[in-house]
C-alpha cells in the first residue's frame, strides 16, 4: 500500500502533459508561420471539349501585376503546355476563375487576339475556328492563350497568361 497523499502520484504526469501541450502549440504556430510564407497559387483556367478538360495555373503572371511585353512574348513561346484534342464539329469551352473574369480576359490564338475581352467566367468558340487558315491557324495544332487584363475595357495590358495546345482530332 502507498502512503502518498491522494493525487500526489499524478503530479508527475501533469508536467508531462503541460510539456506536450506546449510542444503541440509550438508545432501548430510553426506550421501556420510556414503556411503564411507560401505564395498564393495563381487562379486556374480550363479548356473543355465534350467531356474532356484540361486546367492550368498561369504560365506567366496571374497575380494582378502587369506583365512586360518581353515577358509576354517569352511566355507565348513556351511549348510545355497542356493539350487537348479538338474536332472541327466540337464546341470548345474556356473558363476562368471569377477573380480573372472581374479583371476582364480574352482569348489569343497563336498570339493574336481571337475574341473581344469579357468579364464572364466562360466563353465558347466553335472548334473549326482553331484549324481555319482564315484565323491564322497552321498545321494540326494551335496554341491558344487566355490573357487576363487589368480591368479596363479593351485594354492591351496583360496580368496573366494561360496557354493550351489544341490538337486536331480527325
Amino acid at each position: 500500500m502507498t502512503t502518498l497523499l491522494r493525487g500526489t502520484a499524478a503530479l508527475g504526469h501533469g508536467a508531462v502533459r503541460r510539456r506536450r501541450a506546449v510542444a503541440a502549440a509550438g508545432a501548430v504556430s510553426a506550421g501556420l508561420l510556414l503556411l503564411s510564407a507560401c505564395d498564393k497559387p495563381t487562379p486556374m483556367a480550363t479548356v473543355t471539349v465534350g467531356s474532356d478538360s484540361v486546367s492550368s495555373e498561369a504560365a506567366c503572371g496571374g497575380h494582378g501585376d502587369t506583365l512586360e511585353n518581353a515577358e509576354i512574348q517569352k511566355c507565348l513561346q513556351d511549348d510545355d503546355v497542356k493539350s487537348i484534342s479538338v474536332n472541327a464539329d466540337d464546341t470548345v469551352r474556356f473558363g476562368v476563375d471569377p477573380d480573372v473574369a472581374d479583371e476582364r480576359w480574352t482569348i489569343l490564338m497563336n498570339g493574336q487576339q481571337l475574341t473581344d475581352d469579357t468579364d464572364n467566367t466562360y466563353r465558347t468558340v466553335p472548334g473549326s475556328v482553331f484549324f481555319n487558315a482564315q484565323y491564322g491557324a497552321q498545321g494540326d495544332s494551335t496554341l491558344v492563350t487566355i490573357k487576363a487584363g487589368d480591368g479596363k475595357d479593351d485594354s492591351e495590358a496583360a496580368t496573366g497568361l494561360w496557354s493550351f495546345k489544341l490538337k486536331k482530332d480527325d
